[in-house]
């Protein structure tokens, strides 16, 4: 069993910075796809970022492309989220979760049903 516990969130003007860090328990993190979503009241979860394992080859939705960083510190067993030039349409809870790794991560590393743990959210709220 995986914990994860998120932290970082905020309230921050439109073109401000947050960074978000994701800790989790597991000794093995190294193995582990880890992965931000979001979701906003009322609307489904979004795929917002992923890392795979020991490489770090990351992947990004599209809409936070070129502002948004996914990293990881596998010494601390942490990921964290690097967030800038923030807009309001990025107001949500954010999540962190964490999947088993496989070679073919790329295939599903956007899919929501494919993560086995998540943490409990941490809210973003972005003013304009």
């Amino acid at each position: 069993q995986v914990q994860l516990v998120e932290s970082g969130g905020g309230l921050v003007q439109a073109g401000g910075s947050l960074r978000l860090s994701c800790a989790a328990s597991e000794r093995t993190f190294s193995r582990y796809v880890m992965g931000w979503f979001r979701q906003a009241p009322g609307k489904e979860r979004k795929f917002v970022a992923a890392i795979s394992g020991s490489i770090g080859t990351t992947a990004y939705a599209d809409s936070v492309k070129g502002r948004f960083t996914i990293s990881r510190d596998n010494a601390n067993n942490t990921v964290y989220l690097q967030m800038n030039s923030l807009k309001p349409e990025d107001t949500a809870v954010y999540y962190c979760a964490a999947a088993p790794y496989g070679s073919t991560w790329y295939n599903w590393y956007n899919k929501v049903h494919q993560y086995d743990y998540w943490g409990q959210g941490t809210q973003v709220t972005v003013s304009s």
